[in-house]
């Protein structure tokens, strides 16, 4: 009896051998023809400073109060948020990118429906099946009636088992993409406040050039008034008087020319904060004296943080590396399973009696082996716009830093030219002064009058002009660093200052998202090594590995500080299992000398 126990369980061992082996063909066969992946090319490194500039703390990290400190500026700034039509429509591509979450997130999930049913069959007596039924009986010992009818109340199961996280990868890329809209209605943002501020002080600009013209026009007349008198004692002549005539006629048709720019300049700032066309209340101010927050630039590793489409390129980064990852699982089999159970009788009577239960279950494994080349063309185009989104990332960065030079540089440049002006008009302003004096002795001729007030006049344009474009650089400078990037958070969570319009209805949170401060498993190199969430962060915002990490601002100590550990542009993180994407090519930073 030994031998034969021992010589069935021989017969077995091979055989679950064998079963086994075939299955683990089965499953690894496909991964031995997936494509490889085409690596990025390297970008350029994120320079240490900005041509030598760099300051311990960034602009950016001031609120816009703080920064442009003009309560009728903050004032349009807060309307805009609550009334910009653009905002509005961010807010519903937020609403689309949160149900898609919810949209994958069913997917994973077994799907349960409830299926109630009634009908009639005859079947042909002429056949074997229905010569067969008609020798039937019912359980009560009757032949089952012609027609004979059909109810059915059963609930249905079907399930797609989520394998290789094909399903999961897809709910954790709709998050990043939802916290990427979030991103890009947040860099929207920056741009309003910049663009209502850069439209505001363009109007005081027209204001003070509006009072330069009644300054002048001022002058003329009473050069005019000069002319007169001297022509009509015989003194002068009527060309003088015609020529000063005519100055101040020019100057009162370009004051009109003034107050059109200004009616379409209050109107760009009305649409910006969406209302209809109406006067913009702003102070007095002398617009020369006008002078913003110093600007501080910080480091260039912080625009990482701070810029909200670069966190947006970020994010639409790691979303591609998912969408590769699941664009592989479709070489690997599928396994669904499928399940009935419920009531099924002739008769309603007899439906929910113990007899009429029925109950069935089957799974279903399916494994690609024909028509492969679809599915690489699949993955090759995941790869293609992961490729896309690496370089977008990159193109990003590089002009978020070239911004801020361009901006930083030029709002420096006006201020130096400023004082260089404010020189020159304090000379031309004597000028005309002391020209009139002449004139009106006699000792000079009107041209010569006439030529230092329109030299004035062009002195003091050129101010006001230079003015406004100085201001206009620090406006786009403050953007540029990421300032207002936070805004948004910040005007939704803390009481709206006096006079500004009601907020929007509060954006959807990622509703059946992962926890906060939780990663998407797979779309990291190393799951779980997030770091917890930040103050400040928005709810389910899920940070860079520490390896990308930006470097923090550095602080005013003698000794070095130590520069975090970042990978260099466009270097290859590790792969994931299976050598599936790579993260966002962030710049490498020199440390700081």
């Amino acid at each position: 009896m030994d031998t034969a126990m021992r010589s069935s369980v021989s017969t077995h061992v091979p055989r679950g051998i064998a079963r086994a082996i075939a299955w683990g063909v089965l499953l690894v066969l496909p991964a031995c023809q997936i494509p490889k992946l085409r690596p990025p090319e390297a970008g350029p490194p994120l320079p240490a400073s900005y041509n030598g500039a760099a300051s311990p703390e960034s602009s950016a990290q001031l609120k816009v109060e703080e920064f442009f400190n003009d309560p009728v500026l903050v004032q349009l700034i807060y309307q805009g948020l609550a009334g910009n039509q653009e905002l509005k429509i961010l807010e519903q591509d937020i609403q689309i990118a949160n149900n898609e979450i919810l949209l994958r997130r069913g997917a994973y999930l077994p799907f349960l429906s409830l299926r109630t049913g009634a009908g009639l069959d005859r079947s042909s007596e002429a056949t074997p099946i229905g010569a067969a039924e008609r020798q039937l009986l019912s359980p009560r010992g009757k032949p089952f009636p012609d027609p004979l009818p059909d109810f059915l109340v059963a609930a249905n199961i079907s399930w797609q088992v989520d394998i290789w996280r094909k399903l999961r990868n897809a709910r954790d890329a709709a998050t990043l993409r939802y916290l990427a809209t979030a991103d890009g209605r947040n860099y929207v943002v920056t741009r309003l406040v910049a663009d209502v501020a850069d439209n505001y002080y363009g109007l005081l600009a027209l204001d003070a050039r509006l009072e330069v013209l009644d300054q002048t026009i001022a002058i003329q007349e009473k050069s005019l008034e000069i002319a007169r008198a001297r022509f009509e004692a015989g003194r002068g002549n009527e060309l003088a008087v015609q020529r000063f005539e005519a100055e101040v006629r020019k100057n009162q048709s370009e004051k009109l020319i003034v107050k059109q720019d200004i009616i379409e300049s209050e109107n760009r700032i009305n649409f910006l904060v969406g209302r209809y066309p109406q006067r913009v209340e702003r102070p007095a101010a002398k617009f020369v004296d006008l002078n913003l927050s110093a600007l501080s630039v910080g480091v260039p590793a912080q625009l990482l943080l701070n810029r909200p489409d670069v966190r947006q390129a970020e994010r639409e980064l790691e979303a591609a590396g998912l969408e590769v990852k699941i664009a592989r699982a479709e070489f690997f089999p599928q396994l669904d399973i499928t399940g009935t159970v419920g009531y099924r009788a002739f008769n309603p009577r007899y439906l929910f009696n113990p007899e009429a239960l029925i109950a069935g279950i089957a799974g279903d494994l399916v494994t690609p082996l024909v028509n492969k080349a679809a599915i690489r063309a699949v993955y090759g185009n995941a790869n293609a716009r992961q490729l896309q989104a690496v370089y977008n990332y990159q193109r990003v960065v590089l002009d978020a830093y070239t911004e801020v030079i361009n901006r930083v540089t030029m709002a420096e440049n006006y201020r130096v030219s400023i004082e260089f002006k404010k020189q020159q008009l304090t000379a031309r302003d004597a000028a005309v002064d002391f020209s009139g004096k002449l004139f009106q002795a006699g000792r000079i001729e009107y041209v010569d009058v006439r030529l230092a007030q329109r030299d004035l006049l062009d002195a003091r344009i050129a101010l006001i002009d230079t003015k406004r474009q100085q201001l206009s650089a620090v406006v786009n400078a403050y953007q540029a660093l990421g300032g207002g990037g936070n805004l948004w958070h910040h005007f939704m969570t803390s009481p709206p200052p006096p006079g500004a319009a009601p907020r929007p209805p509060s954006e959807p949170q990622p509703q059946g998202a992962l926890p906060q401060g939780t990663p998407p498993q797979g779309a990291l190199p190393q799951p779980g090594l997030l770091p917890p969430p930040r103050p400040g962060d928005e709810p389910g915002q899920l940070r860079p590995p520490p390896a990308l990490e930006p470097a923090p601002p550095p602080r005013p100590v003698p000794e070095k500080p130590k520069q975090p550990d970042l990978q260099p542009a466009g270097a290859l993180v590790p792969a994931l299992p299976g050598g599936v994407e790579w993260l966002p090519a962030v710049p490498a930073v020199p440390e700081q000398k």
